[in-house]
């Protein structure tokens, strides 16, 4: 991914359009749509994680452009299910959020919920998919409690699975809980 291209292709980061919930905010780096969506296929389904790298480049600005990176005591990648993590062979969202050089928190939550992938369903599905799909993993509880954690993950389309991880953060006791991610979809006309 070249300059060129990255100066062509990144729109401004923007807050992303989500449901309402416990997110405190969420900030995109880009909009989902040629070539980013591309990218993100090679990334998460075709065994490319090498692309989180570059990527996550874009998130590093747009967070430091926003305050997000600098404002988080840790960073938490929205996590798979076990089943889609032994398919892949590693969680997308980790790969871009040990590259943001911030401390994280990669094993913080569990996905409790293992369904059909977000991107097969249609947004209310979507929201009754995400209820209760996450919890904090004992072992962890102590260290959210009292942290500003900020949620990493690759694509928000509702802001549903976002939101989801943000309850069980905030519920184990985490102060706040913000987001950054690499690309949100474009808000429904």
């Amino acid at each position: 991914m070249c300059a060129d291209c990255t100066s062509r292709f990144a729109a401004c980061p923007r807050p992303a359009t989500l449901v309402p919930g416990p997110l405190a905010s969420c900030v995109a780096a880009v909009v989902y749509g040629y070539p980013w969506s591309g990218l993100l296929a090679r990334l998460k389904f075709h065994d490319e994680p090498g692309w989180a790298g570059p990527l996550a480049g874009l998130m590093a600005k747009a967070g430091h452009e926003h305050g997000t990176l600098a404002g988080c005591d840790a960073l938490v990648p929205v996590p798979l299910s076990e089943r889609r993590l032994a398919a892949r062979g590693y969680n997308q969202a980790w790969e871009l959020a040990r590259r943001l050089g911030r401390p994280a928190l990669p094993r913080a939550l569990v996905r409790c919920l293992d369904g059909a992938p977000q991107h097969t369903l249609d947004r209310t599905d979507r929201l009754r998919h995400m209820r209760g799909a996450f919890m904090v993993h004992p072992a962890q509880v102590a260290s959210v409690r009292g942290m500003r954690l900020l949620l990493i993950d690759d694509v928000v389309t509702t802001g549903a699975t976002l939101q989801a991880a943000a309850a069980a953060l905030l519920t184990a006791g985490a102060t706040s809980v913000e987001a950054l991610v690499l690309a949100a979809t474009p808000a429904p006309v």
